[in-house]
């Protein structure tokens, strides 16, 4: 890792949305030239040097990155043979086609937790919903096409049966957890590896998504290590190049289980801009730069509010609230640059820092009953 860095870079992102909006901003520090595929017109990154294109085509994913010096991803759901054939042009592709093929298929993302001694829960896997038998309550996950809670079903009681997704399908025993958590880890081409702080999650239960996040997590500094030793074990032995997000289940009886993994930058990661000494996207950058990583201490505790779409109204967004919002210290917004709202959409977020993590979180419920985002 000597050599001269010369920022003369192309990298191509696979994905146009809000998660390559804040890459985008992290590589102006950088000076690497970020270029976006998307297949909406108007995506959040259609702003910047931007194509229009099918992320399952062959060619399309090709035709976009033959000319890259590196290609990534925002989004795992994109063409794996596409990634193959730029990596026999000789473009570097990070995160490896082979850990993305891996993590779009939650089958065999839970396969290789079993093979890899990954702490996971019980699980089955059944060709079709019609052949399911696992005894009730359990969690159903297709096993393909799923994300932010899409494509997921909790099976709580018999009449639920009728509930069932259609399709190949992932089983596994509805676990009684105290907290989600999540660690997210960083893997450059050397061999570096860095995890940022672990942090909690609260969800939306109505949406399925996250409404909080904290950071720190609050709890012991034992479970931050096993949570750390897990993540870095998922990075080391899936051959992660980039940022990989580790969510993961707290038990009830202290024990830490993976749920999912997604590699790149991921929604438990947002507060790392305003909260931590490196941001997620920053460290993806330098990851895939093959740079070496940055400091992931937290600078000040923060929460993190999604900023979802109102359930009941569609249309041209607008945001009542923000002015108060921002006359308050330490809260960050974040639009995504996304002109139409529909119900649970996730439309932004808004980081808040503070000296102790009980004063953010009494901002950020302050900010929640503020700010609120509608379609007109």
């Amino acid at each position: 890792m000597n050599s001269i860095f010369s920022p003369n870079k192309t990298v191509g992102v696979l994905g146009g949305g809000q998660l390559g909006r804040m890459l985008y901003q992290a590589s102006i520090n950088l000076d690497v030239h970020l270029k976006f595929l998307d297949p909406d017109s108007n995506a959040p990154c259609s702003k910047y040097d931007f194509q229009q294109g099918d992320l399952n085509s062959v060619k399309d994913v090709f035709e976009f990155g033959k000319n890259c010096d590196i290609v990534t991803i925002e989004i795992e759901h994109v063409s794996v043979e596409g990634l193959r054939k730029l990596e026999a042009a000789g473009v570097k592709v990070f995160p490896t086609p082979d850990l993305i093929e891996m993590v779009q298929d939650k089958g065999v993302q839970k396969d290789f937790y079993s093979a890899n001694n990954i702490p996971t829960s019980k699980y089955q896997l059944f060709d079709s919903e019609l052949k399911i038998d696992w005894p009730i309550p359990f969690v159903q996950k297709l096993r393909k096409g799923g994300y932010d809670g899409k494509g997921v079903a909790v099976i709580n009681q018999k009449d639920k049966l009728q509930n069932l997704l259609p399709g190949p399908t992932l089983v596994e025993e509805l676990v009684e957890f105290e907290m989600e958590v999540s660690v997210i880890v960083a893997r450059n081409t050397s061999g570096e590896i860095n995890t940022f702080p672990m942090v909690a999650m609260e969800f939306d239960p109505e949406a399925n998504l996250v409404e909080f996040l904290y950071s720190p997590s609050g709890y012991s500094s034992e479970v931050e290590k096993q949570g750390s030793l897990i993540a870095r074990s998922i990075a080391k032995k899936s051959d992660l190049v980039g940022v990989l997000a580790v969510e993961m289940f707290l038990t009830k009886d202290g024990d830490i289980l993976v749920n999912e993994i997604a590699p790149r930058p991921h929604n438990s990661g947002h507060q790392t801009i305003e909260g931590n000494i490196t941001s997620q996207y920053e460290q993806h950058l330098r990851s895939i730069l093959n740079l070496p990583l940055g400091e992931t201490d937290i600078i000040m505790p923060s929460v993190m509010l999604n900023l979802l779409g109102d359930k009941n109204s569609s249309g041209k967004v607008a945001y009542p609230g923000m002015d108060e919002v921002l006359k308050l210290k330490g809260v960050y917004p974040h639009l995504y640059g996304k002109s139409i709202s529909k119900p649970f959409r996730k439309m932004g977020h808004v980081t808040v820092i503070d000296e102790s993590l009980a004063k953010a979180k009494e901002k950020a419920l302050r900010v929640k009953k503020i700010l609120k985002v509608i379609g007109k």
